[in-house]
């Protein structure tokens, strides 16, 4: 398949959600809001001092992180909602806390929502697409509201059922059409390997791996030593009339995504890469908080490779 790469990198910070709301960060905490929930978390990327230090008293949920800073547990004036639902434009999800102080979404995600569904839309034709690392099925369900037929892969049974909860919540709507989603729970690196000996090509494959984590047979993944594999198997997963392959990582020890996605695709005249630094602005203090990297190869003018 004869590739092409015109390279550009920027930052992008989503438009303001009703329901979401970085308000302010610092000293490795951020303060948001969910719906009505204010909530604190750790954040390791807000290295500077807060400001509005009595603002910070307004809170109803906090997480404390243990030793290893990867779990921990909530502390609550209140109890949260349950069902607990965040609008993001006409798309509607479940949220919850978690011990790792995840509540099931990431809302500098929604410029990937957006970006997706305007090719899906553009694209004016049947989008087969697979979601890799699909956690709780937000690009799933907005990939399958453009109209795509969505396969959506996690290692995580709970994960996948969240996002089967998801797409309830949404078909729900009659506004919305009803959702083509296919659930699929397994490892990731072999699915692509199954997929690829059966012969079964994707047009679009949105992937969010990991840095670390644990296959369905206990086995260790780890990003750095796998990524190189599953991006080419990735690539050779892609059909003949491929519409983008977007990936997002979140480890400061992965190379550029832009230079790595050349290195899988090489250079020519047909598609293009780009490189977007995600980011939150904090509505108070203006801080904006880095949020990972996402590489999107895209093919122009649905030109059919060979």
């Amino acid at each position: 398949m004869t590739r092409a790469s015109s390279s550009t990198s920027s930052l992008e910070i989503p438009e303001k959600w009703d329901d979401y709301e970085l308000l302010d960060s610092g000293d490795g905490m951020k303060r948001e809001r969910w719906g009505n929930q204010i909530l604190i978390r750790p954040e390791i990327t807000a290295s500077w001092r807060r400001s509005n230090l009595s603002e910070w008293e307004q809170w109803n949920g906090w997480f404390k992180s243990n030793s290893n800073n990867h779990h921990g547990c909530w502390k609550w004036k209140n109890s949260p909602p349950n069902p607990w639902i965040l609008h993001y434009k006409n798309f509607q999800f479940a949220i919850r806390p978690t011990s790792s102080k995840q509540v099931g979404l990431f809302p500098e995600q929604a410029v990937n929502w957006d970006w997706c569904r305007e090719k899906i839309d553009a694209a004016r034709r049947p989008i087969k697409l697979l979601n890799l690392f699909g956690y709780t099925g937000a690009a799933s369900i907005v990939a399958a509201a453009a109209g795509a037929s969505v396969c959506h892969v996690d290692a995580s049974k709970a994960m996948v059922s969240w996002c089967a909860k998801n797409t309830e919540i949404s078909n729900s709507h009659s506004y919305q059409k009803q959702l083509s989603i296919r659930f699929i729970v397994d490892d990731c690196h072999t699915f692509i390997a199954r997929e690829l000996r059966r012969e079964n090509r994707y047009d679009a494959i949105i992937l969010d791996p990991p840095c670390f984590g644990r296959a369905l047979k206990n086995e260790i993944w780890k990003l750095e030593d796998q990524l190189l594999s599953l991006l080419e198997t990735c690539k050779n997963l892609l059909s003949h009339q491929p519409l983008f392959l977007m990936m997002t990582s979140y480890s400061a020890r992965m190379p550029h995504v832009k230079e790595l996605l050349k290195n899988i695709f090489g250079e020519g005249q047909y598609s293009t890469i780009s490189e977007v630094y995600l980011g939150l602005q904090g509505s108070c203090d203006k801080k904006i908080i880095p949020c990972g990297v996402t590489g999107r190869w895209e093919t122009k003018n649905n030109k059919l490779l060979t």
